[in-house]
């Protein structure tokens, strides 16, 4: 009851003293009339504290707010962590319960730790055993040694069944086993390294007979030894992963290889002159030197320890175990990788010095892999090389490629820069060939050049991504230079283009005369030029087996995304559309470029035939304008001896110059297609435009047939004897049959069964051949005309002026 009255009481005297303290400072601070004026001043000041002391109060209720948080949450987890342990202690109790088979927990207890004391004094009597032995003689410390080993095993395969029951003395045993394997190794390892200096090794001059040859096997045998279990877990684990591990150096080669590391390092680590950036070919072929230097040696002394200590163990199976001459260079390569991996680091802003490494350590592998048959230790699989260790492990193919990729675009566009790489080259290619221009030829170079840079990579995605981001992707860029080409040749060529561009008379007439033909001649000399390096390339083994392999991982499905971040349709589309498909349909790399180049070349072809068709039908205009055919002589002329037509001159000059041009830069095959296309078109204009629109004389006639022998041996001189005939066979026959005599000649053949050819007038053959079909076909066989249609006899035949009416 008197709580109440007492907090009433602290609360008035609170009051008061607020009171007093107030009056305190207005006396303070309002001493004399002139504070007043300083009074709104004054007044800020207290409202700016006030604030400050709220923000104050505000967090310090935060921080109040966040510890109080804080200690519920610790409080939480320890009370989890009490939880966890106390059902951890009832499943260890259970579990000791089980594995002791005791009734209660603290039987258990001293039933396991009687046991783990017997492990420990096991240990101890192992590893005291094996010190002991060592330092009386090594070779005796050997074999309790291996037995401490074959326990520190045990233990470590049991602990998973016994759910970890006992880690520190797994690891104590395994501790005890390193330490005393060391000790043993560098023991052996000096006993053995004496040995190698009584012969002098490496001396160039080291002979091994008698005594010293018994101390250099027993070393070799007690160092193989001691490192027997190690070999055997290591392709135990091999066995029984996908990923393979490297084979390990034999302890007898790691120890001969020292005096040979230390030459190494005095010439390839130091500032001498052998150890330049730029010459990773000298340290590589010192290496290669040292397996050509002591391959003999290796044979002769140490294969038969190999053989004979190996044999009938599974390590047999490996070449790095049992192949002197492999295990040798397994024990070169650590010396070798370290002066790799050293070095990139120093080149790696100096993309020449990178390119010239990895080009060096590509043929260095390869001249390990095919001149010594070395397989790293992976059977067929094979062995992957430095070259990968350095793409793969250290990851250096992206700044590689990045490296191969500017260096290939550089040298393109060196190549077509120059204005003479755009000249039609006809040194390059054998004759009767169509001949590609000079840059063709460079940019096919380059990009077999490419090819040698990857051609030796054992990786499928690092080749792929050569061949896409850099060779193909030079193949587009030169298609679509030649595409540019071809189009800025039509719009120069088209009406619109000459009013907007201003092209001028003397550059419109090279575009249509032999400019415009050599124009496009290169467009399609180089498009069918790199069309078959393409097609030959695919049925390269290189290219073959990269497609196989394409296809196995593409069909399989097991792979959305190989090659880096390519996935399967983006590589069907930039290599074939097939890749995947489960058909038979036969498929190549360079399909979808090759396809490219195909519709280039096709197209380009009918631009030449197009502009050969027109400026020849522009040159035959006046030809056509001419009517001199209807004129009537009585004497008997021979087309033979009369001289071709004037207007004709200007359009036989214009069709040899082309035809000759053509015959120096086209096959024989695209040749011929153009060749006949253009005699096609000949024989139409003419049949068309002169034949069909005059009226013919014998001598019209005669002149005419003249007029064709000069088109046919124009053909028959660039293209083919004959050919200029065989095309305009049409035109022929028509010429053969109006060019028959009025009247028949008299006589008959030599049995007189059938009239001949001469025998038979033109008035005879326009009544057969105006009767019925019937019997226009009956005298058109007789007269060996094979092509005339019956309608075009009749045409034909009402062209003559004889028969006009």
């Amino acid at each position: 009851m008197t709580a109440v009255p007492l907090r009433r009481n602290s609360s008035q005297i609170t009051n008061e003293e607020l009171d007093i303290r107030v009056e305190d400072y207005l006396n303070d601070k309002l001493q004399t009339y002139t504070d007043l004026e300083n009074l709104d001043s004054l007044l800020q000041t207290v409202k700016e504290q006030q604030v400050l002391l709220r923000n104050q109060l505000r967090d310090a209720e935060a921080t109040l707010h966040n510890v109080s948080k804080d200690s519920k949450e610790h409080s939480a987890n320890l009370q989890k962590k009490v939880d966890y342990f106390n059902r951890q202690q009832v499943t260890i109790d259970r579990r000791l319960l089980i594995v002791t088979q005791s009734e209660t927990s603290d039987d258990a207890v001293q039933k396991f730790d009687a046991s783990m004391e017997k492990l420990r004094k096991l240990d101890v009597a192992k590893g005291g055993e094996a010190r002991r032995n060592f330092q009386v003689s090594p070779q005796a410390a050997l074999k309790p040694y291996l037995q401490l080993q074959a326990l520190a095993a045990v233990l470590k395969r049991a602990q998973p069944a016994a759910e970890d029951a006992a880690p520190h003395l797994v690891d104590h045993v395994e501790k005890t086993m390193q330490l005393v394997w060391k000790q043993m190794k560098d023991a052996f390892a000096l006993d053995f390294e004496e040995t190698l200096a009584k012969i002098k090794w490496p001396g160039k001059d080291v002979q091994l007979d008698g005594e010293i040859l018994e101390q250099w096997i027993s070393g070799v045998e007690r160092l193989l030894e001691l490192q027997e279990p190690e070999l055997k877990d290591r392709e135990k684990d091999n066995d029984a992963s996908e990923v393979k591990k490297d084979a390990l150096v034999l302890l007898p080669l790691e120890v001969m290889m020292k005096p040979l590391e230390m030459r190494f390092k005095y010439h390839f680590d130091g500032d001498r002159a052998t150890n330049r950036l730029d010459k990773p070919e000298f340290f590589l072929s010192h290496v290669i030197g040292l397996i050509n230097t002591y391959d003999d040696f290796f044979a002769i002394n140490l294969q038969p320890v190999l053989g004979r200590y190996f044999r009938g163990s599974n390590l047999a199976l490996n070449t790095c175990y049992i192949d002197s001459n492999s295990a040798f260079i397994t024990a070169v390569l650590p010396m070798l990788r370290d002066k790799v991996f050293s070095l990139l680091p120093q080149i790696a802003k100096q993309p020449q010095l990178l390119s010239h490494l990895m080009h060096e350590l590509m043929s260095f592998d390869a001249s390990i892999r095919d001149d010594w048959g070395y397989d790293g230790g992976f059977g067929s699989d094979g062995w992957k090389g430095l070259t990968w260790e350095v793409l793969v492990r250290k990851d250096w193919f992206g700044k590689w490629l990045k490296v191969e990729k500017d260096f290939a675009l550089s040298r393109y566009e060196n190549i077509i820069a120059p204005a003479e790489s755009r000249e039609i080259d006809y040194d390059s290619v054998d004759p009767g060939m169509t001949k590609p221009t000079k840059a063709a030829i460079r940019v096919n170079d380059l990009l077999e050049t490419i090819t040698d840079r990857y051609r030796p990579l054992t990786s499928f995605s690092q080749k792929l991504k050569f061949l896409i981001d850099i060779q193909i992707a030079i193949f587009d860029k030169f298609h679509d230079r030649l595409a540019s080409s071809l189009e800025a040749y039509l719009t120069l060529n088209s009406s619109v283009a000459r009013a907007v561009q201003g092209v001028s008379k003397e550059e419109q007439a090279q575009l249509e005369g032999l400019g415009g033909l050599d124009r496009l001649c290169r467009v399609y000399g180089s498009a069918e030029y790199l069309e078959k390096k393409m097609r030959d390339w695919s049925d390269d083994v290189f290219f073959l087996e990269l497609w196989d392999e394409l296809q196995f991982r593409a069909r399989s499905g097991s792979d959305k995304k190989f090659a880096g971040d390519l996935s399967v349709e983006h590589i069907a589309e930039r290599t074939s559309s097939v890749v995947g498909s489960q058909d038979d349909e036969s498929g190549a790399l360079f399909d979808e470029t090759a396809s490219a180049y195909r519709r280039l070349r096709i197209r380009s072809e009918s631009l030449i035939q197009d502009l050969l068709v027109y400026n020849v039908d522009r040159s035959l205009r006046p030809y056509q304008r001419i009517n001199p055919w209807s004129s009537l002589t009585s004497d008997i002329i021979s087309p033979s001896s009369l001289n071709i037509t004037a207007e004709l001159d200007g359009c036989i000059q214009l069709l040899s110059s082309y035809l000759a041009f053509l015959s120096k830069v086209l096959a024989e095959a695209p040749l011929r297609r153009v060749s006949r296309h253009l005699i096609q078109a000949i024989q139409t204009f003419l049949w068309d435009r002169v034949l069909m629109l005059h009226k013919f004389s014998e001598s019209g006639i005669a002149q005419f047939t003249r007029d064709l022998y000069a088109f046919w041996e124009v053909f028959d001189r660039y293209i083919a004897p004959g050919q200029g005939e065989i095309g305009m066979r049409r035109l022929r026959e028509a010429v053969e049959l109006m060019s028959m005599p009025v009247k028949a000649e008299q006589g008959a053949t030599d049995d007189g069964a059938e009239e001949s050819k001469e025998s038979i007038g033109i008035w005879e053959v326009e009544k057969r051949v105006f009767r019925d079909n019937e019997s226009a076909r009956e005298v058109l066989e007789e007269l060996g005309l094979e092509v005339l249609t019956e309608a075009e006899a009749r045409s034909v035949l009402e062209r003559r002026i004889e028969l006009s009416n």
